[in-house]
């Protein structure tokens, strides 16, 4: 495995920051989960557009421009010749001091491209769904970290995550602070009802989902009503289907929410339907390598 920092390729015992990288120190930087299929990278340049808005909005400057980037995605996964490949892709504020003022770096960002495989949940879960239940820990107050930077302060999602698994579950729902459903701890989270197609808005405490997107166009494509509106639990619990979405996940049902068998208790016809138009999608929207 071939890693890139900062323009250079080292293998994968080899590859190393600075402990006074800000980006480990403090969580400083922002990054991309982006995914490859037979050589073409799925909506790269969306995924490239959001970096940039995050690293604007927390005053980073990546060091390569937008080309830039988009061609050392290309060199990595060629480098190291993955035809379908999960991408993270990092910049990070750089070295500086054990203080917190990010004046007191170098000025240079860190750069890091890795390439490897993901299976976020294992193929028998697409056919039988997911068990998720609700969390006591609350999606981060957009006026304290908005959740449409995706920074390297994962914390609130982690801790999420933790509580997750010791109740036994694949995922968890987590809440905004008015009680609202915001997102899970790594994925966007849709409901269907009578044919409609409902996800929280962005402005609630949810990320812009590059995959949620996907599904939000796809809808239009095949006329399904689709509504970016506030979602209660209740409105979870008796809806007719639930899907997450993710650029790991891509597009997976869900069966219960906190004991609340949701539908049937199967994967509905309409997630099964974006999920192959999504599948369908990523043959053909990217850039090719």
């Amino acid at each position: 495995m071939k890693i890139y920092i900062n323009g250079k390729f080292y293998e994968k015992d080899q590859a190393k920051v600075s402990v006074f990288d800000h980006g480990l120190l403090y969580g400083d930087g922002v990054f991309e989960g982006i995914r490859s299929y037979s050589r073409l990278v799925f909506k790269l340049k969306e995924h490239i557009d959001r970096l940039f808005e995050s690293a604007r909005s927390i005053m980073l400057k990546p060091p390569l421009t937008k080309e830039g980037l988009i061609k050392a995605v290309i060199l990595t996964l060629k480098k190291n010749n993955l035809k379908d490949a999960y991408i993270r892709l990092v910049v990070t504020r750089g070295e500086g001091d054990l203080g917190l003022d990010p004046r007191k770096c170098n000025g240079n960002a860190t750069v890091i491209i890795i390439t490897d495989k993901i299976a976020l949940y294992p193929e028998a879960l697409y056919k039988k769904g997911l068990k998720i239940v609700t969390v006591p820990t609350v999606r981060n107050l957009p006026e304290a970290l908005n959740p449409q930077i995706k920074s390297l302060n994962y914390l609130n999602n982690i801790l999420a995550k933790i509580e997750a698994v010791n109740a036994g579950s694949d995922e968890a729902i987590m809440l905004d602070s008015l009680g609202y459903v915001a997102e899970c701890t790594g994925d966007n989270i849709f409901i269907v009802k009578g044919k409609h197609l409902y996800t929280p808005p962005q402005c609630m405490g949810t990320l812009r989902g590059i995959t949620r997107d996907a599904v939000l166009e796809i809808a239009r494509k095949e006329k399904i009503p689709a509504h970016e509106h506030v979602i209660t639990r209740h409105e979870v619990y008796i809806s007719d289907e639930c899907f997450l979405t993710g650029t790991a996940a891509e597009i997976i049902p869900v069966v219960t929410v906190d004991g609340r068998v949701i539908g049937d208790g199967k994967p509905g016809k309409l997630t099964s339907l974006l999920l192959k138009k999504f599948r369908e999608m990523t043959k053909t929207e990217g850039v090719r390598y």
